[in-house]
């Protein structure tokens, strides 16, 4: 589903959330948008981001129209990782954002605009004119986000290394897939794909390896309390290290005191 549409919004303020991404975008007059309390100018340069099943209030002065686009969030382009514009569509509703258009983009939402105007009834041609903005709008996020259009095409090259040398630097934390996530400049689903893709293992798998690897290490080299062990590596107590040793390595924390084990690879 992908539908556009000029509309006017009421004067009185309303509220309401629905299970589909929304733009809309300034064209004439005011207009205010709060979405989860956060405050958003709609005119003739601003546009908001609003994703799926975000609480939001709305309303406009007597002058206002805006150019609405709904998009399916189960979109291909939107939830596909293997879609040829997942990359350039799907970051644009990973958050709430507010976004102030230049003067080639607000000339293309107004001729758009009196597109829609002029031929009310062509459902055809809006989703194309709104196809249009939709991918102008991203490409100008991608450059603010990552500084050049060719680092969109390198965020899909996943470096490993890269990913391991922030999980040895916050090994003593609480980390997630979301904070990996965050490292490769991917979104967690496009992430988890291309990480298993790359190391033929999953994040979660690939974490709890190196804290492994990290314990077996301590254990066998110093004479570090396991329970010191267990918070080094991130373990939430010296239970959880013994039960992970114990499942994916067949030994104990005990057992490794100044022994070398080799540790195979985690299935």
């Amino acid at each position: 589903m992908l539908n556009a549409r000029l509309i006017k919004l009421p004067e009185s303020a309303c509220q309401h959330r629905h299970e589909h991404h929304q733009l809309v975008i300034g064209v004439g007059g005011e207009a205010e948008l709060s979405v989860d309390g956060v405050g958003s100018k709609l005119d003739t340069w601003n546009a908001c981001l609003v994703p799926t099943d975000t609480q939001h209030d709305y309303c406009g002065n007597e002058r206002n129209h805006v150019l609405v686009i709904d998009l399916d969030p189960y979109l291909p382009a939107l939830n596909n990782p293997a879609h040829s514009d997942y990359e350039r569509l799907a970051p644009l509703f990973e958050r709430t954002r507010n976004l102030g258009m230049d003067n080639r983009l607000q000339g293309l939402v107004q001729l758009c605009a009196g597109e829609f105007s002029r031929a009310p009834d062509n459902e055809a041609m809006h989703r194309h004119l709104a196809t249009g903005i939709l991918h102008c709008m991203s490409e100008r996020i991608v450059r603010t986000t990552f500084g050049t259009t060719k680092s969109l095409a390198s965020r899909s090259g996943l470096s490993p290394d890269t990913v391991r040398r922030y999980v040895m630097e916050n090994l003593h934390k609480k980390i997630t897939v979301q904070d990996l996530a965050r490292v490769a400049c991917l979104s967690v689903s496009r992430f988890h794909e291309t990480f298993r893709a790359t190391t033929g293992i999953t994040p979660h798998q690939f974490l709890l390896q190196i804290r492994l690897e990290q314990a077996i290490q301590l254990l066998s080299e110093t004479s570090l309390a396991i329970s010191e062990v267990s918070f080094r590596t991130g373990f939430s107590s010296q239970g959880a290290l013994t039960n992970a040793l114990q499942k994916h390595r067949g030994t104990t924390p005990s057992a490794l005191r100044f022994k070398e084990v080799k540790a195979p690879i985690i299935d």
